[in-house]
């Protein structure tokens, strides 16, 4: 069989995604020249049409009809663009896209299916289900420091259309879309910390790829290049962070994973930097009676502290850091208990009949 690829593509529909991939940014970057970074005038690489989500159907109608060209035009670019791995990734159904949301996930269709017959299309509906964006409130008034960036006046209410690891959310709000810090955001329906992960005290190890000097009590200063432990991956993009039997918190926006290339991560410093932290935001409302909760510094301590302790006593090497790496302590193991053997009358007694007879039968 020959290698796979896409001989034809039909749109039946568009929506929001929740977490849009970032596959027409890795495409450019793939084919520098075909996009026409190098030379304008080589660009071959079709331009992604701008989302308009809110203007209304005759405009949903129109871009239908533009992403159709879009994905048209892709398919008819070279061979070494039109069937690499990645084009072909892009358009691959997943497991999800089979799953229709149950009737408590479905708040308000966010899913474009409009057949050219205007007719229902009963197979559409089995290829996806709307995809439902979350429903954010501002607590504060929020002013933009880049083009990149949303503005907010408290009240606000907002699509969060991508949630960063950084703290940098992307929202959307009527015509407007842009980044705004997490920090900022409340959900509608129920207090934020219920969203938040449980800490992981095993620790992921993680470097940093900027220095970060503390300007609040409970948050830790770091130099370029020290490898840490993540230990509590919150979503405003304050992680708290473990430095051999310290913790405190530290932008997540200055880390990078043990081992992956630092340069894309670098880039997103340069274009936004760290959030700012709620606790550090005048004048903030909230809509909810319940306060939001947070574990204090000292409880992430101690239970960090019982944890390597009892890691140690167990003899299990945690993650590797350049400082302090633990060392696996050989602990024999214990043997299985061997059960006495049973009496012979105890064997005749359980086994077969079968077997009965052929130890009754002389040999």
């Amino acid at each position: 069989m020959g290698d796979t690829f896409i001989r034809h593509i039909a749109l039946l529909g568009f929506e929001k995604r929740f977490v849009p991939s970032q596959h027409y940014k890795t495409l450019k970057e793939m084919f520098p020249i075909e996009a026409g970074d190098i030379n304008p005038e080589s660009r071959i690489i079709p331009h992604l049409p701008a989302p308009r989500w809110f203007d209304g159907q005759r405009a949903a109608e129109s871009r239908q009809g533009t992403l159709t060209e879009y994905c048209s035009a892709l398919m008819g670019l070279p061979v070494k663009i039109s069937r690499c791995p990645h084009l072909l990734d892009f358009f691959k159904v997943r497991p999800d896209d089979l799953k229709l949301p149950t009737n408590s996930q479905a708040k308000k269709p966010e899913t474009y299916l409009m057949p050219k017959d205007g007719k229902t299309n009963a197979a559409a509906a089995d290829i996806t289900g709307p995809i439902i964006l979350q429903t954010y409130r501002a607590i504060a008034d929020y002013e933009k420091s880049s083009g990149s960036e949303m503005a907010l006046a408290m009240g606000d209410v907002v699509d969060v259309v991508e949630k960063g690891e950084s703290g940098w959310w992307f929202c959307q709000m009527k015509t407007k879309r842009g980044w705004v810090p997490a920090s900022y955001l409340e959900p509608l329906d129920s207090p934020d910390e219920a969203e938040d992960p449980e800490p992981n005290y095993a620790g992921e190890p993680y470097v940093t790829i900027k220095a970060y000097t503390a300007v609040m009590e409970d948050e830790i200063s770091l130099q370029e290049g020290e490898t840490i432990e993540v230990i509590h991956k919150l979503l405003d993009g304050w992680w708290v962070i473990r430095k051999e039997d310290a913790t405190g918190y530290f932008p997540a926006i200055y880390l990078q994973k043990a081992g992956q290339d630092i340069v894309q991560a670098q880039r997103q410093i340069k274009s936004r930097g760290a959030p700012p932290r709620r606790s550090s935001i005048r004048n903030a409302q909230s809509i909810h009676q319940r306060s939001r909760k947070r574990v204090s510094q000292d409880t992430y301590r101690r239970n960090s502290v019982r944890f390597l302790q009892q890691r140690r006593r167990q003899g299990r090497p945690g993650p590797q850091s350049a400082g302090s790496p633990l060392k696996e302590i050989d602990h024999p193991k214990p043997q299985p208990a061997v059960p006495p053997r049973p009496s012979a009358d105890l064997i005749l007694h359980r086994c077969s009949e079968s077997t009965k007879r052929k130890l009754a039968s002389p040999v």
